[in-house]
């Protein structure tokens, strides 16, 4: 059986995961699963999967959840702490890692993953976005499996022709066009952005998220990170990657190749297809999700995205631009944006004003080593907090 490690096993990701596991017994052995702080969920995925380990971010919640792990006489071991986590993206029983956890908290056990050459799902699109060439150059050297899970990127990649590591010219792609819904807020007047609320922009017309990455969709940066997260997974440039609005999610990207053919992958909108196709590579396995009937779609419908609806993805564009350590700033920065959005402290439409604002203050930062790269998140952080005092 094959060792699984979930990092962030008790978010949307992580649940789908164990679900397409559950379908596949004996294929699949749960060594590990984690969590920040969500007690009651991870005990019980514990008690339905028995991994070896257990693992709490926070260190309050892995005491709570060691106490109520030896009450259910679970043989389970608790660990804490992101040296917890990278232990268990880095065992030896372990060969496959989802790596779910959300944000840049990911950075560091997504790295250790790599790093012990492990295949690695990827579903923390910040572990490239933060830190992308020591990434990649990270699983070069170790031989690790980078296979991407977000729908989009899955997308691309089994769109892709073997061979295009090499050079997207070698192999006769001219572009990537990555679709995006447009969330909640495609056709909404401009003027009502303004006061729009964290519950509405989490309602997403299509997928199931957390709660960040709603809003990320709802903004379009969760495209924008995607575009440089794309630019590392494909060896490519973001000046051959488009966005695409399809507000239906059907077709998940698209490959466009030298002779004129575009290659499409279509599915219902669940992440278990991405998951099972990464988990299975090369073969094919069943996922759970329904099949696609494209009576019932009837229509699929495409739209360039408005920017001035958008400025997060412009940002990105404009951070990708800049190169260096641009990417890492406005991920950090929208970040703390969203957290304030959601706590109520800000106004939607703020949040591109404060990722504006870092961006501005920290021009020309390159870095290039982890504790570099973790210097300037913490930096871009703070500045994003200081411009978000000024606002309230």
């Amino acid at each position: 059986m094959i060792g699984l490690t979930i990092l962030g096993s008790t978010g949307s990701i992580g649940v789908s995961t164990l679900d397409v596991v559950a379908r596949h017994p004996g294929q699949y052995r749960v060594e590990a699963l984690t969590a920040n702080r969500d007690v009651e969920r991870l005990l019980a995925q514990c008690i339905e999967f028995h991994p070896a380990y257990a693992v709490m971010a926070d260190p309050d919640a892995a005491l709570l959840l060691e106490r109520r792990i030896r009450d259910a006489g679970l043989a389970v071991e608790v660990l804490a702490g992101v040296e917890g986590l990278e232990q268990v993206a880095s065992m030896d029983s372990v060969q496959y890692v989802m790596a779910a956890i959300v944000g840049a908290a990911g950075l560091l056990p997504t790295l250790a993953a790599a790093r012990s050459g492990k295949r690695v799902l990827l579903a923390n699109k910040e572990a490239l976005v933060v830190s992308g060439e020591l990434f990649m150059q990270t699983a070069a050297s170790s031989g690790a499996e980078i296979l991407p899970i977000d729908s989009e990127h899955n997308a691309v990649f089994q769109c892709m022709p073997e061979g295009f590591r090499e050079g997207l010219d070698q192999v006769g792609v001219t572009r990537i066009l990555l679709t995006a819904s447009g969330g909640p807020f495609r056709t909404l007047p401009l003027d009502q952005l303004q006061g729009v609320t964290p519950d509405q922009a989490c309602a997403h017309p299509n997928w199931e998220m957390g709660r960040k990455i709603s809003v990320d969709s709802a903004t379009m940066m969760n495209k924008g990170l995607e575009v440089i997260e794309a630019c590392w997974l494909f060896h490519t440039s973001a000046d051959r990657i488009r966005v695409v609005l399809h507000p239906q999610s059907v077709i998940h990207s698209m490959v466009a190749y030298s002779d004129g053919s575009v290659l499409a992958q279509l599915g219902n909108p669940d992440m278990r297809t991405p998951i099972a196709h990464a988990l299975a590579w090369p073969r094919r396995m069943a996922s759970g999700v329904e099949p696609l009937d494209l009576f019932e779609v009837a229509r699929l419908d495409f739209e360039a995205p408005d920017l001035h609806r958008f400025p997060c993805l412009r940002l990105a564009y404009q951070a990708i631009d800049a190169g260096g350590g641009a990417p890492a700033i406005l991920n950090a920065a929208n970040e703390v944006a969203v957290a304030a959005f959601l706590e109520r402290r800000i106004a939607f439409t703020a949040i591109p004003a404060v990722i504006d604002s870092a961006l501005e203050a920290l021009p020309g930062k390159r870095v290039d080593d982890l504790d570099g790269l973790l210097a300037l998140d913490a930096e871009a952080r703070e500045r994003a907090e200081q411009s978000i005092a000024g606002l309230v």
